[in-house]
């Protein structure tokens, strides 16, 4: 089911009529953004693997959200999401690779295949989304890379996670500056502690998360975790007008745990 309508963010600059692309769009983080992008008035391209929840997004959203079912790991499936979009749209303005996994692991069981299971999600998904869509990205163009607050701190288990996020800030600051002269602005969001369904996937046993989560909730300035929105207003801001002069950046947006 769809939640309430998405807060309109009062000093996002407008982002109508422009052309989204954004994967891991069936849940959580880019539910969010998709849902947020429509309520200002953009046309969204809504890729994910749950070919159900995506069908109920584009059924909410009849008109404004354009769904396609793929795997951000499989070259086919990504080609086929551009194409579709410039068949589509003609071109895009705002590229949103959200698509991401977190499990915990061990050192002494982080082994190659360990870590190309998540960094061929969270870094070469993300990275290969971009090129693929760069020679389509239109002049005032916005990319936003999702990253995690885990860039700035240790937390055990989650070495290879926080690796393939770490990778994908240093890229997002590098592409800053190779594509400014193109007109695309590059930037990332690191979410903190966030109620989405991926926070119950990291492979912890029920009892266990429940205490991780007690423990991170209190170094939590809210005294809560984030939620979704939160993460989506960031990425509609970032996509606005109003943040023409922002380059490279990684926003974190955490509830203060880094601070604390």
């Amino acid at each position: 089911m769809i939640d309430s309508p998405p807060r309109r963010n009062k000093h996002a600059g407008k982002t109508g009529r422009k052309i989204a692309v954004v994967t891991g769009a069936s849940s959580g983080i880019g539910r969010s953004i998709v849902e947020h992008y429509v309520a200002e008035g953009a046309k969204v391209v809504a890729f994910a693997r749950n070919q159900e929840e995506l069908a109920k997004l584009a059924d909410a959203h009849a008109g404004k959200v354009h769904a396609i079912t793929g795997d951000v790991t499989q070259p086919a499936d990504l080609q086929r999401l551009v194409d579709e979009t410039v068949a589509t749209f003609g071109g895009v303005d705002i590229v949103v690779p959200n698509a991401g996994i977190a499990r915990v692991v061990s050192f002494e069981e982080s082994t190659a295949e360990a870590f190309n299971t998540q960094f061929s999600v969270n870094l070469f998904g993300a990275v290969e989304t971009v090129r693929l869509f760069l020679p389509h990205i239109r002049k005032g163009g916005s990319v936003q890379f999702i990253t995690t607050f885990l860039t700035q701190v240790g937390f055990p288990g989650l070495a290879i996670y926080s690796a393939s996020k770490a990778a994908l800030k240093s890229i997002s600051q590098t592409l800053a500056a190779e594509l400014a002269p193109k007109g695309i602005r590059v930037n990332s969001i690191a979410p903190g502690p966030i109620g989405t369904p991926l926070w119950g996937t990291v492979g912890l046993p029920p009892d266990v998360l429940n205490v991780v989560a007690a423990n991170v909730t209190a170094r939590l300035m809210p005294g809560a975790f984030g939620a979704p929105e939160d993460i989506a207003e960031t990425s509609v801001f970032l996509a606005s007008d109003a943040a023409k002069n922002i380059y490279g950046q990684e926003i974190v947006v955490d509830g203060g745990y880094t601070i604390g």
